[in-house]
Formats: C-alpha cells, structure tokens, sequence
C-alpha cells in the first residue's frame, strides 16, 4: 500500500474570527496524522445535519476526534450547564456523537485524545465531572502558565497501563509520563468501556471499547503534541496508523 494512501476523518472545531464562523482542527493532530501514522487527514465540517456520517465513514480508513478548548455541553450527559462547564461547542457535540458512534459500529480505528476521549464517554452513555482540581484528592491537571506552548504540554505527569490491557501491549510498558492537561475528567465510565490507565489520583487517563474487533481507544492527554520526538506518543499514532491501514486492506478484500 503506497506511503499515505489511507484516509483519517478528523471532527471540525467551529472558531468565529472576525465575522465569520470557521470549520477548523488544531495543525499538531494533522502532522501527527501525516508524519507518524502516515495517513492523510480530512476534515469534516460540523455540518452533522446536512451530512451523510455513514457515507463519510464507508470512506474513511480510520477516525481521529482531537482536543479543544471547549467541553461537551453538560445537558448530553445530564448536568445542568454552569460557568464550570464552559465553553461549549454545540455543533462539534453534534458531529463527534455520530462519528464516534459511527465508527465503533462499523469498526472503524479510532483514536480519541482528551476532549475526544470526553466526547467517546458521554456518546456512550458517561458523565463527566468538571474542575477536577477543586475536588479533594484530585491533582491539578491543568496546563501550567506559560506562554512557551512546549512548557506548557511539557511531559511531567505519571500514568499507569492496566496489565494486559491494550495500552499496555502498544506501549510494553504499564508505567509511563503524559502530557495530561485538562480541567475535565470521566466521572460516571459509560458501559461498554473499559479502563486502560489510571493517574496516581484516580483519574481515568485511557480507555477503549469492550469488544472493538479494531482500534478504540481514547486518552486524556496529548500524544500529538510530541509525536515526532517521544518514544510512546509515536507508538500511539504508529499503532493507530497500522490499524488503519489493515482496516484498509480487510475491506477491500471483503469487497
């Protein structure tokens, strides 16, 4: 199969810059995409209403839902909304539900990494908890103050892979850093996944679909942002990419 001939589907953000609404994903997803999983990324719009998810999805070799600085609105998982939980991207909201749905139905790899790891909980029927650091016993996993973005998702904090668990087998490791940033976290775990890492306070950092006969999985920090540089961020997006293209192969050979 030639070098990026596979296609990765990567859910919009909506950004209003001057007087207009723009469809938009962060550029260190799309180079780890590019660079690492060696595939193609294609952005879909969060124009859920007017697309086919399905025909877009019978397209696509593999699924990635990135991070954002908004949250999933609380009323998707039965919250009432407050400060705490903005800011909101409804459109977003929308389009990754039925992706992520989409995906996990037709197995389709998927790689959802911190609000996408979110977005997967809540479309399967999770809750979220918000300001984590507020909570006792919780650490702050937010960013540190700086404007030095490589200070910022600096690598500091560790996690720990269930033995045995898929995480465990991409990485052959279960103790490892990340670059976990959020204010965020999985409260209520969504049936029909299971737990693949844990932060030293509890905090569920990975998580993957009972039965996925593929790759499904999400996770709380930002393997994207050193992709290129750190042993396991690469393995991540290198695993994710080989199961796309063997997605690819297994369904042209079904044709």
């Amino acid at each position: 199969m030639p070098a990026h001939s596979i296609l990765v589907a990567v859910p919009a953000d909506i950004r209003t810059i001057g007087n207009h609404r723009w469809h938009a994903a962060p550029e260190t997803y799309l180079k780890a995409i590019v660079r690492v999983a060696g595939a193609i990324p294609v952005i879909v719009p969060a124009l859920s209403e007017e697309l086919d998810i399905a025909e877009i999805l019978s397209r696509v070799d593999g699924v990635l839902v990135t991070g954002s600085v908004t949250n999933v609105h609380p009323s998707r998982y039965g919250a009432e909304p407050t400060a705490a939980h903005e800011p909101y991207d409804l459109d977003r909201d929308a389009l990754t539900e039925a992706m992520i749905k989409g995906a996990i139905a037709r197995d389709v790899p998927l790689l959802a990494i911190c609000r996408g790891l979110q977005e997967m909980n809540v479309a399967l029927g999770g809750s979220l908890a918000t300001e984590i650091q507020d909570i006792e016993g919780r650490m702050d996993h937010r960013a540190v103050d700086d404007p030095e973005q490589g200070v910022r998702y600096a690598i500091r904090q560790k996690v720990t892979a269930e033995g045995g668990s898929k995480l465990n087998r991409i990485l052959g490791k279960q103790e490892f850093q990340v670059n976990s940033l959020h204010r965020q976290a999985i409260d209520r775990l969504a049936e029909g996944l299971t737990v693949e890492a844990l932060a030293p306070d509890g905090t569920i950092e990975a998580v993957s679909v009972d039965g996925a006969r593929g790759f499904a999985l999400g996770v709380q920090w930002h393997p994207e942002y050193w992709a290129e540089s750190d042993a396991d961020s690469a393995a991540i997006f290198s695993a994710f990419g080989e199961a796309c293209r063997a997605f690819r192969k297994s369904r042209a050979t079904a044709r």
